[in-house]
């Protein structure tokens, strides 16, 4: 029969093998935000972003609070730069990668000669340019299923851009 002290060690390395594993999964999902945001970062000559964990709570604690009027999409009003996203179906509709394309498909709107949006009615360009707000440095993003089976994706951007009359890049 083992020890109780053996017994502990083992408990103990089983939960840090359980931390590293959940902070290996972390830093895919990051990564999975981080990357189609830099690219189209890059595309336009802008600095990439780094995910800033100090305001990982603050995504989550919001996205969670829209778990029952995710296809409502309601902003938080918060002290960041926000995108939302609403994906039904399966991975190729709900991932982070859809998530960021969506708003980077928003491109085509938007005239950088005239910094304006030129989006049909129902549409806009303010996401994209939020993905590329050159001070925009750093991001982090959330995901949560809602109840009606899709699922919901808030990105937070530190500082926040969208600023009236000033240009992305």
């Amino acid at each position: 029969m083992a020890s109780t002290s053996t017994l502990s060690l083992l408990l103990l390395i089983t939960l840090i093998l359980t931390d590293l594993s959940r902070l290996a999964d972390a830093d895919d999902t990051s990564q999975a935000y981080l990357d189609p945001h830099n690219a189209a970062r890059a595309d336009v000559g802008v600095a990439p972003l780094l995910w800033n964990t100090t305001l990982e709570n603050y995504a989550l604690t919001y996205s969670w609070s829209q778990i029952y009027q995710c296809a409502s999409l309601t902003h938080s009003g918060g002290p960041y730069g926000e995108n939302l996203y609403d994906g039904y179906g399966d991975a190729s509709w709900t991932s982070p990668e859809a998530a960021v394309d969506s708003w980077v498909s928003e491109k085509i709107y938007y005239d950088e000669p005239t910094n304006t949006c030129s989006a049909p009615e129902g549409e806009t360009c303010l996401h994209y340019t939020q993905v590329v707000w050159s001070s925009t440095t750093d991001l982090v993003c959330a995901s949560v299923p809602s109840e009606d089976g899709s699922t919901c994706i808030m990105c937070s951007y530190y500082p926040p851009g969208n600023w009236d009359g000033e240009r992305p890049y």
